[in-house]
């Protein structure tokens, strides 16, 4: 059997493919710099195939491939912190689900390139949270975070620029990263699977766009300290305003 006999009723041979190099591009840059691939995913993917579709396909091989940090992650988190945390992605990432079920896909594309750029803009600001660790405030990051996982699929730069500010290790804000998003992932499949969004058709996709996403994921690690960073840096912002540009709803008509 060919491979567009796996394939969801609704997802031709060609989207599929185009999927896959979307994948292999995003995957290329959380392999190198650890963020990135949602932000380049999202946009272009919803506007390829629906962003239900996609928001669940992305989840579900990012969760898979994210599963073997967690142990670690736990021995090293700072646990009680990230519990504070946690909290607020119980209530963002419900409400984030709400919509991408609910809202038209044109609007969901909208709102995910909004979104998107939005973030971008955090992230070449450099932005850190420096200041005293509140409980409200954690747990407003928390649900913002949630909040943008649950609609796209987009929570890492508000979690990633509050962590790294903190007066921590290292070692230990990265095991808080990656134990939180391991949480709110949870949450996320739970939230999906409850409303729908975890289909068989996104499971099928998965099987074929996940293996190509684990390879740029591995590409993208093993250029890490050959490549200049500052540049790969610069080429993963360039592709993210790229994808941000490319998705829009608006240029449907020119490319697409």
């Amino acid at each position: 059997m060919s491979l567009a006999g796996f394939l969801p009723q609704d997802v031709s041979l060609t989207i599929a493919m185009a999927l896959c190099a979307v994948a292999f591009v995003s995957g290329t840059a959380r392999g190198f710099s650890g963020f990135g691939s949602a932000l380049i995913f999202m946009p272009l993917a919803s506007s390829i195939a629906a962003p239900r579709l996609v928001a669940a396909l992305l989840l579900v091989i990012d969760f898979v491939a994210a599963a073997p940090l967690l142990p670690d992650a736990w021995r090293k988190a700072d646990r009680k912190a990230t519990a504070v945390i946690v909290l607020g992605a119980l209530i963002g990432v419900p409400a984030g689900t709400y919509f991408l079920s609910v809202l038209e896909p044109v609007t969901t594309r909208w709102i995910i390139s909004c979104f998107v750029a939005a973030l971008l803009l955090l992230l070449l600001s450099g932005w850190r949270y420096r200041g005293k660790d509140h409980t409200w405030l954690s747990v407003g990051i928390g649900s913002l975070s949630g909040f943008c996982s649950g609609l796209a699929q987009t929570g890492g730069p508000p979690i990633v620029g509050y962590w790294l500010g903190r007066p921590i290790a290292p070692i230990v804000a990265r095991a808080n990263i990656v134990l939180f998003f391991g949480a709110s992932d949870f949450f996320s499949m739970v939230s999906y699977a409850t409303t729908g969004l975890i289909s068989r058709e996104s499971l099928v996709l998965s099987l074929i766009v996940g293996p190509v996403y684990a390879l740029g994921v591995a590409f993208g690690a093993s250029l890490f300290g050959r490549a200049n960073e500052k540049v790969f840096r610069g080429i993963c912002y360039g592709l993210i305003a790229l994808a941000v540009i490319a998705g829009l709803p608006a240029l449907d008509g020119v490319l697409r």
